[in-house]
């Protein structure tokens, strides 16, 4: 959606070949598409590196070619081939190949990072990986599936997903330490095949990406800037000098102000993202579903909803986003409110009438601290006590893949418009042992493990008949709404502000296109 919003002047602004982004970028630790699994992260990469193939701008459901221009499905749907471009060249000019890209896939699995948990998912392993992932000739490259996955899963989840990435073999290879393949060399750099490359990185201060020369389409923006700016009034006050062209963590307030503003607009799309209380199932409290349950009744959705929330999302407690495959509709989604006596009972029933004590860590997300005291507040009505610990979003992650935590408030997003997508990370878990992991795998982290629930996420995904796939995810929905190891709380929307200079400013769900970002020169008056 896009409605018209407000600026004044007093800067030159920013320059006509250059895009400037102010945005909380603080959770960037890495340009591994291996390693990455925040979402500023994979927006960068995303830009960085192209995939096999691309969610369409217009429709991110919908594919069309990328390093592939085109593919097909055996008819047992055990094996995928892609006819990659000819003309793929990395920054330096070499030519990039098939082979180059088998590597660059099967470095995931080596590496064992958050890329080898998309891949095993759909049963590669590091053991046989040359023989099912490999170079046909210099432009053809061939997957060999273990099972007969739904072609509209299997292309969304892993070619156009960041682990298809075409990596720089060479460069990384040169570059590599202790045997990591490039990992650590990643951590400052860039080196795939995509529209542009990273020229500068100071964390916590500026990222610049810098246009391909000779990539395979255009770009129409020679540089992009992503400057550090955590502070909603200070991204608004830049925006409204014209020293940015987009503000990306605007509050409800910030937000609501520039309403009416004839020189900025806000656009928002919905995303695939669903906002949540982790809840470490291995605490000797937490463990227990009922306890679970009670913390669901201890939100008031639709108050957080017209506040805090006004711009950044729509209540939903199912880990199945709106627009997805197989998700519940919008009032199915979301059946919890606010509920203090119920929360109460539940807590009772489950032996902790006198309450009990926990901390909750959140990130740096604007809404992340209001949502927190807000639950403070309620939940020491039925004798919880929260503390609070407010960290940088990397700080977070950090306690959270160390399993680390008791209770912490994030978000994830999934990688395909298909309930499999979140039920695949939510819900299953491969590993019954509480375990500390370097994958994006929340049930890992969070230590739930339900045999029953494993089952059902994999015989939905292999379902053959589409109608009996939905009623199979629309079940373990409200399964886990009832019994499940988190407490689902917002839909997230993806919300910007542009300066009126900016044309073209294409995302969806999936992904947002700096190359195809274009501006309306100073001296033309500035005018959409």
């Amino acid at each position: 959606m896009s409605l018209g919003l407000a600026a004044c002047g007093g800067s030159l602004g920013t320059p006509d070949n250059v895009l400037v982004i102010a945005w909380n970028i603080d959770s960037i630790n890495t340009f591994d598409p291996a390693r990455s699994s925040d979402i500023v992260s994979n927006e960068v990469i995303s830009n960085l590196c192209d995939t096999l193939v691309i969610p369409d701008p217009a429709d991110a459901t919908r594919l069309v070619p990328g390093l592939a221009e085109r593919w097909q499905q055996s008819a047992d749907r055990r094996r995928l081939t892609f006819h990659l471009r000819p003309d793929l060249r990395f920054a330096d000019g070499r030519v990039a190949t098939a082979e180059d890209l088998a590597w660059s896939i099967r470095r995931n699995l080596q590496l064992n990072m958050a890329g080898a948990n998309a891949l095993r998912e759909y049963g590669f392993r590091l053991e046989d990986a040359e023989q099912r992932i490999r170079a046909v000739d210099a432009h053809t490259l061939e997957l060999e599936l273990d099972r007969p996955y739904p072609q509209s899963v299997i292309m969304q989840a892993i070619g156009a997903h960041r682990l298809s990435s075409l990596l720089d073999r060479q460069t990384l290879l040169a570059n590599q330490q202790d045997g990591d393949l490039g990992n650590r060399w990643l951590g400052r750099n860039s080196a795939c095949v995509g529209p542009y490359r990273l020229r500068e990185w100071n964390a916590g201060e500026v990222a610049v990406l810098e246009r391909n020369p000779g990539h395979w389409r255009e770009t129409r923006l020679e540089r992009v800037i992503l400057r550090h700016v955590a502070e909603s009034a200070t991204q608004r006050l830049l925006l409204e000098r014209g020293d940015v062209d987009v503000a990306r963590n605007l509050n409800a307030e910030d937000l609501g102000a520039l309403e009416g503003s004839p020189d900025v607009r806000i656009e928002a799309v919905e995303r695939p993202q669903i906002y949540f209380l982790d809840i470490n199932n291995d605490h000797p409290i937490l463990g227990n579903a009922k306890v679970r349950l009670a913390l669901r009744y201890l939100f008031d959705y639709q108050a957080l909803a017209d506040s805090v929330m006004r711009y950044n999302g729509v209540p939903r407690a199912s880990f199945v986003p709106l627009g997805s495959f197989g998700a519940l509709d919008a009032a199915q989604g979301q059946p919890f409110r606010l509920d203090i006596d119920k929360a109460r009972q539940l807590l009772a029933e489950a032996g902790h009438a006198e309450g009990f004590e926990l901390k909750l860590l959140y990130g740096t997300p604007l809404y992340s601290a209001p949502i927190a005291q807000h639950l403070q507040h309620n939940a020491a009505q039925v004798g919880i006590k929260l503390s609070l610990e407010r960290m940088t979003n990397g700080q977070l992650f950090t306690r959270i893949f160390a399993n680390q935590f008791e209770l912490s408030l994030h978000s994830l997003d999934s990688n395909i418009p298909d309930a499999h997508g979140m039920a695949s990370r939510l819900v299953f878990n491969p590993d019954p042992t509480p375990r500390k992991a370097t994958g994006a795998m929340p049930t890992v982290f969070a230590s739930y493990y339900s045999s029953a629930a494993n089952r059902e996420v994999e015989a939905a995904l292999l379902e053959p008949d589409e109608a009996k796939r939905i009623e199979r995810y629309q079940r373990l929905q409200r399964q886990q709404m009832q019994e499940g190891p988190f407490a689902y709380l917002f839909q997230l929307n993806q919300v910007a502000a542009l300066h009126q200079r900016l044309r073209d400013w294409r995302w969806n769900g999936s992904r947002t296109y700096y190359a195809e970002v274009g501006k309306t020169p100073r001296d033309s008056g500035g005018g959409q």
